[in-house]
């Protein structure tokens, strides 16, 4: 008998915040033959996608579909809306806030850049000063990440909309909700978002692969002034196909039946539900972290995100140790620390089509890691977790 372990019983425990587990229901959909993107049955599909998308979005604005990832519709909500050496306004809120600026850098934006510490979400009174100060309007959009993937923080939209607003000021509002869109509220149309991204491989349940913009009346004026050159990411040529149930490009139809079916299982389920669902099992795991006495990097209870917990280590152990522990023994994954926080955090994704039991299994898995790998903690987190989903259900 061989030595090697080449495999492990049971399912892969996939914890990390995205791209999270897909369920059967949409992967038997995702595995139908594909057919004719310029037939009548296929933009019966896509007409039936757009549809469900706007509920989950809220809105009743234009929504464009990529073959992309969520790196893909920064990339489009920027190309589309603005001019080169235009200024943006953004917020070190973690790691893929940090992407999203690097992008507006790369295209030739200026912007200006508000730091942070990664463990709370934007203040929407520092929005508002930056927004005053710009008496002649030379900021064009304001950035903003609705719950940051690397640190568990999300933050507070129709309040930074507020802000906004209180300083009178014209800036087109970008949101990004990849790791938001289906684990929480979120109103494009009644937040006066003007540019809502999304993607694919969250809380939509769908492998990675897909991008979204949903697009306001206000950006799609802005992107009629738009000097910059694009061609594959343009509005235009999406906006009147779209009407007919078509793609100025050969779509992901197989991707598209997965969405399709992902849509029915958050609308079967009742979207009210599903941010119920994910709020209740965060809670859980904060209070298991909490019980272990460990330190949740987000500081402020009321931003801790419906979709992940960022977990930070003791002082002088290492997250990736831990987590090469728990993959090895448990066949479990956590998300890693990004950006610099690598080492020092580890992620736990509770996001998706995820339910107590899925937590329970999950949360096990973290404490018997902790104890294997030495780690400084107390026991009975996952009693603490366990407690309050039984009472709370």
């Amino acid at each position: 008998m061989s030595k090697n372990k080449t495999y492990q019983a049971g399912r892969h425990f996939l914890q990390i915040p995205g791209p999270s587990n897909v369920p059967d229901r949409v992967l038997r959909a995702i595995a139908q033959p594909t057919i004719d993107h310029r037939g009548p049955e296929f933009a019966t599909l896509t007409l039936s996608i757009l549809d469900k998308l706007r509920v989950v979005f809220n809105t009743e604005s234009p929504i464009f579909i990529y073959p992309a990832s969520g790196t893909g519709g920064w990339e489009s909500s920027l190309l589309n809306t603005l001019c080169p050496g235009d200024k943006v306004l953004a917020f070190e809120t973690g790691h893929f806030a940090t992407l999203w600026k690097n992008v507006a850098v790369k295209l030739g934006l200026e912007v200006i850049w508000v730091e942070g510490d990664w463990r709370q979400g934007i203040d929407a009174a520092v929005v508002e000063h930056h927004l005053k100060e710009d008496q002649s309007h030379e900021i064009k959009a304001v950035l903003a990440v609705h719950t940051e993937t690397s640190s568990g923080a999300t933050s507070d939209i129709a309040k930074i909309r507020k802000a906004i607003d209180a300083a009178t000021h014209p800036a087109l509002y970008m949101v990004d909700a990849v790791s938001s869109l289906a684990c929480t509220e979120l109103r494009h149309d009644d937040w006066g978002i003007d540019v809502t991204i999304s993607a694919s491989q969250k809380g939509l349940m769908l492998p990675p692969g897909l991008c979204f913009n949903a697009v306001s009346e206000k950006a799609l004026a802005a992107s009629k002034l738009s000097t910059f050159p694009h061609s594959y990411w343009s509005w235009d040529s999406m906006l009147e196909l779209n009407k007919r149930g078509y793609f100025p490009y050969t779509p992901s139809t197989n991707l598209l039946y997965g969405l399709d079916e992902a849509l029915c299982m958050l609308h079967d389920e009742g979207l009210a539900t599903v941010f119920e669902r994910h709020h209740r099992l965060a809670l859980a795991t904060q209070l298991a972290v909490a019980g272990w006495g460990l330190e949740n990097l987000c500081v402020n209870p009321e931003q801790c995100s419906n979709s992940t917990t960022a977990v930070l280590m003791p002082e002088g152990h290492d997250a990736d140790e831990l987590r090469n522990i728990i993959l090895d023994r448990f066949n479990m994954s956590l998300g890693m620390g990004l950006g610099k926080v690598k080492g020092t955090v580890f992620r736990i994704g509770h996001i998706g089509d995820f339910n107590e039991l899925m937590l329970a299994g999950a949360l096990s898995g973290v404490e018997m890691g902790l104890n294997i790998a030495g780690v400084p903690h107390k026991k009975g987190g996952v009693n603490a977790a366990l407690e309050f989903l039984a009472n709370s259900a």
